[in-house]
């Protein structure tokens, strides 16, 4: 089982090139899955991180609802802001500037082939990068993502998940704000939760801005250790 990881790091790209080739790593490493069971071939599936910022953009998920969109066409364009309908689980998300982006395009015959424990190790790694930070986060009962003060009336979300699985390959990913605009979050209902707020790193923090390749480097440390796997930085070629 192949568990080295190729890391890109694709810096301020648009969603939907960023979406493209998410979908042609994940075509390729598919494509050998099959391969390897009409043939026998034994060929070796890859593993991928992807780090991306992206311009502001709302992406609904396939379980949402478009009324948690709560801006039209025109008012999007007057933000700077697209929308995309996509094919992970979950509601609807901001992404935009200031916000870590994670795409992991894993094979999970390489790690195991359990979806709920991949999601659960996936928080495990921002609640051990926040926890470096001073923050207790932690998860909320049937609301995957990260969160802060649960239970309580000041609980706020850290950070989205939603991801898509087929034949064990995964795609998409975390959204874990850090230097965000939390404007932005007030032109939709989060993830569908109407009762919870929103919140950064730098926010909790107290600070203009946090080094975000920091935070990228703690969320890596902590994702070799949970999936006991190699990260190998790769050039970028995208």
């Amino acid at each position: 089982m192949n568990k080295n990881i190729n890391l890109q790091d694709l810096g301020l790209k648009d969603y939907k090139e960023t979406w493209d080739y998410q979908e042609l790593l994940f075509k390729q490493t598919v494509d050998i899955k099959i391969k390897n069971r009409r043939e026998e071939a034994g060929l070796e599936t890859p593993n991928h991180f992807l780090f991306v910022e992206h311009p502001h953009v709302f992406t609904l998920g396939k379980s949402g609802e478009l009324s948690n969109l709560l801006v039209d066409e025109k008012q999007l364009a007057a933000k700077g802001a697209k929308f995309y309908k996509i094919n992970r689980g979950g509601d609807i998300t901001y992404h935009g500037p200031g916000q870590i982006v994670g795409y992991p395009i894993l094979d999970l015959d390489n790690f195991f082939t359990d979806i709920h424990k991949y999601l659960r190790l996936l928080e495990e790694m921002v609640i051990l990068t926040l926890g470096e930070y001073g923050l207790k986060a932690e998860r909320s009962e049937g609301q995957t993502g990260v969160w802060l003060d649960v239970g309580t009336p000041f609980a706020r979300k850290i950070c989205a998940l939603g991801v898509r699985a087929s034949r064990w390959v995964t795609m998409h990913g975390f959204a874990l704000n850090i230097n965000s605009d939390l404007g932005y979050f007030d032109l939709m209902v989060p993830c569908g939760i109407k009762d919870k707020a929103v919140t950064s790193l730098n926010v909790e923090l107290g600070k203009v801005e946090v080094n975000m390749d920091e935070v990228k480097q703690k969320l890596l440390s902590h994702f070799e250790t949970l999936f006991k796997a190699t990260v190998i930085n790769v050039k970028t070629s995208v």
